[in-house]
């Protein structure tokens, strides 16, 4: 039942080239940073990254972005990531853009053992429809398209009544690995997250076959509060213990501040 392993470097050593890895963290917040570094220094290539986004450059999933190791990014935007855009639309990367909700559903059903759903966002667009360019050559033209999704129309409840409305189906999604960064963990591989850090990582931790946790604290099995688990350690397979150091190294993605002076007008 004791989960914990030495060092990230062991616990990424069996990710093959080719994988699927499931990344939590919201932007900067909350991501696995340590487990990615690790796989960089692995050289581990041509991942299919399923994350909210690809971090920014010069830290987290962007390191992996930087020294070609992805492949395909599943993601719902962007963001603050230039190398991101750069290669997307050069035809380096390959990019399946989904919405935010549909991505955490998508990812909760594959640890659910729900293989489809059917939601409504999307529905009379490309989303549904098919046609959003997944990939570009380096002309710019669009060499793979997204198909075309299956739609239908049931019965809900609307503020006049029941109505007919029309949902389109999205399919789960189950990672090789999944990769994750909790606030507390057990050597059971039972984890809790702080606060905004909770985001993508139990969805991440819930679709992964196998599921490697780095914690910033580890404690031992029974010190914390069942009530307070956020993901238990049936979904866990490997836990990693950070250093201080590594817990502490969080980045901020867009720093904002006001100058003194603001301040004292203020005042």
């Amino acid at each position: 039942m004791d989960k914990v392993v030495g060092s990230a470097a062991e616990a990424v050593a069996d990710v093959p080239n080719g994988a699927t890895i499931a990344v939590g963290g919201f932007g900067l917040c909350g991501i696995p940073s340590v487990l990615i570094g690790a796989l960089l220094e692995a050289g581990t290539r041509d991942l299919e990254a399923v994350s909210n986004n690809a971090g920014v450059d010069g830290w987290g999933l962007g390191l992996l972005l930087e020294q070609g190791r992805l492949r395909r990014m599943v993601a719902s935007y962007v963001g603050e990531n230039k190398e991101f855009a750069r290669q997307y639309l050069s035809g380096e990367l390959e990019v399946e853009l989904t919405p935010q909700g549909t991505l955490a559903e998508r990812m909760r059903a594959g640890g659910s053992g729900i293989p489809a759903f059917f939601t409504a966002t999307g529905v009379g667009t490309q989303v549904a429809e098919g046609g959003l360019p997944w990939k570009y050559d380096s002309e710019g033209n669009v060499v793979v398209s997204s198909p075309p999704k299956q739609t239908q129309t049931f019965e809900t409840a609307g503020p006049d009544g029941v109505v007919e409305q029309e949902f389109v189906l999205e399919r789960a999604i189950v990672a090789d690995f999944g990769l994750v960064r909790a606030w507390k963990g057990d050597r059971h591989g039972n984890l809790v997250f702080r606060q905004s850090a909770r985001n993508f990582n139990p969805l991440a931790a819930m679709c992964g076959r196998v599921t490697i946790a780095e914690v910033e604290e580890l404690v031992e099995p029974g010190d914390l509060d069942p009530n307070d688990i956020h993901t238990p350690g049936a979904f866990v397979q490997r836990v990693v213990a950070l250093s201080p150091e590594q817990a502490a190294d969080k980045r901020i993605e867009k720093l904002t501040v006001r100058t003194r002076s603001d301040e004292q007008g203020e005042a």
